[in-house]
């Protein structure tokens, strides 16, 4: 069974961001090929789905194939996905995609009021959000503005922290 593989079109292109499994690894090409449950890309094996594993990881581990197609980058969420300049990735369940922005978020910066540090993160409460968002990083003694994303009008993504609030905007996503 031969047969070209575009995933991205079953889905609807703004949803993207709620199915991918981080980590993702990008891929400099679109010629994908899916053989008999292997993936294939450049007569290399990007993933192997006859193995029994759950990650992309795993299953590139376990495949009995020798020609295996190098990954050398990982993105491990959102935020850098978005500033990565790739068009294609794969994510960590072996779904394979293209990055395409076409839909506006608005960028919006909220005061900080509190900040939580953890072992390995900061946890950032913002004025007029309900929830807090993570910061994989301590966050500067000057930073007090936080630039939030918004998706559909909610809250969805810290974007970026300041020492002084910025005019709202907006971002491509």
């Amino acid at each position: 069974m031969y047969m070209m593989i575009t995933l991205w079109e079953n889905l609807p292109r703004c949803m993207i961001y709620d199915k991918i499994q981080f980590p993702i690894f990008p891929v400099h090409t679109d010629e994908i090929t899916l053989v008999d449950g292997i993936l294939w890309i450049e007569n290399q094996v990007l993933d192997d789905k006859n193995m029994k594993g759950k990650t992309l990881g795993m299953r590139r581990i376990q495949s009995p194939m020798k020609s295996i197609y190098p990954v050398k980058y990982m993105i491990k969420d959102i935020r850098s996905y978005l500033d990565h300049k790739g068009k294609f990735y794969i994510d960590n369940t072996g779904y394979f995609f293209r990055k395409e922005k076409i839909k506006k978020a608005t960028l919006k910066y909220h005061k900080i009021l509190r900040v939580d540090l953890k072992t390995v993160a900061s946890v950032l409460w913002v004025k007029d959000c309900p929830f807090p968002f993570t910061l994989d990083r301590p966050l500067k003694d000057d930073q007090a503005w936080a630039g939030i994303l918004y998706r559909d009008n909610i809250p969805w993504l810290l974007y970026d922290t300041s020492s002084e609030k910025k005019k709202n905007s907006w971002r491509k996503i």
